[in-house]
């Protein structure tokens, strides 16, 4: 099996290019790996589908205002697109423009001190008034939206653009599986007796970029930092206890969660675990912690397309995804959402 397997024709009319006008009012296309069977729902509906006991994983993790314009002396402009947050200080972004070190920009009257530039593209930077980078591109930065979304970013994506239950700043993507997640269904969906718990990944840019290899092996797997809390950890094993299910929102929960597979049962899932994510899921790879997947429609040749079609079956996931394409489905960041049961 090649990355080429994973390309196919995604027309550009069914990109969701804005949120639906209600939160929460999506489709729900639901694969039943063991019957080899797809239904259509809706997202709204999904506490019908899951049983009192299952555990349900959210990635609580805030988008920052990541994008921001400022200016050499020069008047020249220099576009910087801060990077998503990993442990200790939060200080490298992207470039658009000319650098080299030792550069000052001035952005909303605020100078920068080009540090150095550590790699192609990307500055490490500080403020000369001593504050942190982050808490002025989320004065004056705005919202990262996907590229693919082809349009700049409306007042509408600063709430859109967000979970209902983000917490933990340090993103430059949304875990877009849970953007249709609303706080009516969170509520029905725990007075049905389904249990929630929370984890932290910081999503990085490399969530949106294609693979340029042809095989697994070659492709560099970009790291995200994640952290799971010790509640988190134990209300896993309650649920593997019990039977039930561990439900995944997100292929960045799915990501956090196999990385640390081998720290969390080496700790008897009693205690935090923290990590940089670089795993790289594809098909023939086995998952340890999660039993269903609730997560968005991809991109082709992307890596989040490659874990989908691990955890559904390559097969079966193909054919969910033409089903969706003949039933006008909407696709990416903003569009409808799968259950993979």
């Amino acid at each position: 099996m090649k990355v080429s397997d994973f390309d196919y024709d995604l027309p550009a009319d069914r990109i969701a290019t804005y949120p639906p006008a209600e939160r929460g009012s999506t489709r729900l296309l639901v694969i039943d790996r063991k019957a080899g069977e797809i239904r259509h729902s809706t997202y709204a509906s999904l506490d019908t589908m899951l049983e009192s006991g299952d555990l349900l994983i959210l990635n609580n993790t805030r988008v920052i205002r990541a994008r921001m314009i400022c200016q050499k002396p020069t008047g020249a402009r220099i576009e910087l697109m801060l990077l998503e947050k990993h442990e200790g200080a939060q200080e490298l972004a992207l470039y658009r423009g000319r650098l080299k070190a030792g550069d000052r920009l001035i952005a909303h009257g605020i100078e920068i001190v080009v540090e150095e530039l550590p790699d192609y593209g990307v500055a490490r930077l500080s403020r000369t008034d001593g504050e942190d980078l982050p808490s002025l591109f989320e004065a004056y930065g705005s919202v990262p939206i996907p590229p693919y979304l082809k349009r700049d970013a409306e007042e509408l994506d600063r709430e859109r653009y967000q979970t209902v239950f983000a917490g933990q700043p340090g993103s430059v993507a949304a875990p877009t599986a849970s953007l249709n997640m609303t706080g009516e269904l969170l509520g029905r969906l725990r007075a049905k007796g389904v249990e929630t718990a929370e984890i932290t990944l910081h999503v990085g840019l490399g969530t949106f970029l294609p693979i340029r290899t042809e095989t697994f092996e070659e492709h560099v797997m970009h790291r995200e930092f994640y952290s799971i809390p010790a509640e988190t950890a134990n209300a896993i094993a309650r649920a593997k206890a019990a039977g039930k299910r561990v439900i995944a929102v997100g292929t960045t929960v799915t990501r956090a969660l196999e990385h640390a597979a081998g720290k969390l049962e080496a700790t008897g899932f009693s205690e935090a675990v923290s990590g940089d994510a670089d795993i790289f899921l594809y098909p023939g790879r086995k998952f340890r912690i999660i039993d269903a997947l609730l997560t968005n429609f991809h991109a082709p040749r992307s890596t989040v397309l490659m874990l989908t079609a691990a955890f559904a079956g390559t097969d079966l996931l193909k054919r969910a995804y033409r089903e969706a394409l003949d039933n006008s489905y909407r696709f990416l960041s903003y569009g409808d959402s799968m259950l993979i049961v």
